[in-house]
């Protein structure tokens, strides 16, 4: 199939109607996982992704819009949680799962020349959970006894030891009351992993091959189903102002925070009493040089009582276009934008007669979210250095500045009682007919993305 261009300037209002057999919406890692898969598995036929920026892997997966951990329950103290005094490890056990195998899918991608430069992608970073006080230290020793027997978690470490703790974390025990109780475990084959390189580099290969097409800078705006099922998008090319319209046998909704609404057009019964919760956020980002020599890990510590596990505070160590960074957060904040690029009519336009009774519900038995959000909006910078100094008690203002980093929508559905209930993971959408498939959710979704997409496969065409 002839390459399409969507350079070339074109003063008709519209045009043809085009076709393909696979429409990917969204320029993600979770798109570009997709499109391997969709390529291998059925040679030679028509795959189109269309992406509304004029850049691929420039919203939730672009570097400085995530975390970049390799999430695989390493350090994750909210994937194990304890109740009455037994550590449930299997959130932990199944993320680590399903991160091998996205690990080795990308390695085999590397290997097939999907991926040109897998250095660019992965960095080598311990990962480590840090806590302090008499009750924290014991949770994470429990924690601890409990995943060490297993194959995932058997090489990781633990340590009581102040001065053990300071050979993997200096930074963090400068200047730290050495009467505190504190703990720590340490598993050094941990990864930071930019997933917006690896999308990038796979789409690379993508555009390359005859059967795949891919449209940058243009926004899917409405989605029907025709009388013989298949899916009919209008679109508009902002690059050329012209709107236009495709049809395809299949489609995947893959555009992170923008997913919602679009699912929502289809009309799809299994979308239905869906909304979303957007929540932005900001990091501390090291201006230090030395500083940031001297840390060379990811930090994860515990949630404060009554906060949300997307609160975890934690300190990483980042490889970003050759660069190593270290930033500190996340901070939370709240904006009705679905997208960091999106519109603050995204949260008034995704409410409608089938999800308002569930965003009303998680909304009051999320009262300690709101008001946690309230506080993180209210921060100053002061705040949040303060902060920072619980985990690093000599970090010094001059040393730190605040950046913007990504937006993520956080599912609610209705529970079995048919209240709302807000969740904090990731999901997949599929219809009854198997033609259309969407993704909403957020953490651990990237650091599991082969394993998400292989679902998809699974449901929608094994």
């Amino acid at each position: 199939m002839p390459k399409k261009s969507t350079s070339k300037k074109n003063t008709s209002k519209t045009t043809a109607i085009k076709h393909s057999d696979f429409v990917l919406i969204g320029g993600g890692i979770m798109s570009a996982t997709l499109a391997i898969l969709l390529y291998e598995k059925f040679p030679g036929k028509r795959i189109t992704i269309i992406e509304k920026l004029p850049k691929v892997a420039e919203e939730s997966s672009e570097a400085w819009n995530n975390a970049g951990t390799g999430h695989a329950g390493n350090c994750e103290l909210n994937y194990t949680p304890e109740k009455n005094g037994v550590v449930n490890p299997d959130k932990a056990l199944k993320t680590a799962a399903q991160f091998y195998d996205t690990l080795e899918f990308w390695k085999d991608c590397a290997k097939k020349g999907y991926i040109h430069n897998i250095d660019k992608c992965l960095s080598p970073v311990p990962h480590i959970s840090f806590v302090e006080g008499k009750k924290d230290v014991a949770f994470l020793e429990n924690r601890w006894n409990v995943l060490k027997e297993t194959e995932y978690f058997k090489d990781m470490l633990f340590s009581k030891d102040i001065e053990e703790i300071a050979q993997w974390i200096p930074l963090m025990m400068e200047g730290r009351n050495k009467k505190c109780k504190v703990a720590a475990t340490y598993f050094k084959n941990g990864y930071d992993v930019n997933f917006g390189e690896v999308a990038e580099q796979i789409f690379r290969f993508l555009e390359k091959q005859p059967n795949v097409t891919l449209y940058k800078h243009s926004n899917v705006y409405d989605v029907q189903k025709t009388d013989n099922k298949r899916w009919l998008l209008s679109v508009k090319g902002q690059n050329v102002g012209k709107h236009w319209k495709i049809v395809s046998n299949y489609l995947f909704v893959g555009a992170g925070g923008g997913a919602l609404s679009l699912l929502e057009k289809s009309d799809i019964k299994e979308a239905r009493g869906y909304g979303g919760f957007p929540i932005s956020g900001l990091w501390l980002r090291c201006t230090n040089p030395e500083v940031i020599e001297q840390h060379a890990a990811k930090v994860y510590g515990k949630a404060k009582k009554g906060a949300p596990p997307m609160s975890v505070p934690h300190m990483d160590t980042r490889v970003i276009n050759g660069r190593k960074e270290l930033l500190f957060g996340p901070y939370a904040g709240f904006t009705t934008k679905f997208l960091k690029h999106g519109s603050y009519f995204d949260l008034p336009k995704s409410v409608e007669f089938d999800n308002i009774m569930s965003l009303l519900g998680a909304g009051y038995n999320n009262l300690p979210l709101v008001g946690y959000l309230i506080k993180q909006v209210s921060l100053s910078f002061e705040d949040r250095m303060e902060m920072l100094r619980e985990f690093y008690p000599e970090a010094k203002d001059e040393d730190w500045k605040v950046v913007v980093a990504g937006q993520r929508v956080q599912i609610i559905k209705k529970d079995k009682k048919g209240k709302g209930k807000l969740e904090f993971g990731t999901e997949v959408i599929v219809s009854k007919d198997k033609t259309i498939a969407g993704l909403l959710g957020a953490s651990p979704g990237a650091s599991t993305s082969y394993s998400v997409m292989k679902k998809v496969i699974e449901k929608c065409f094994d």
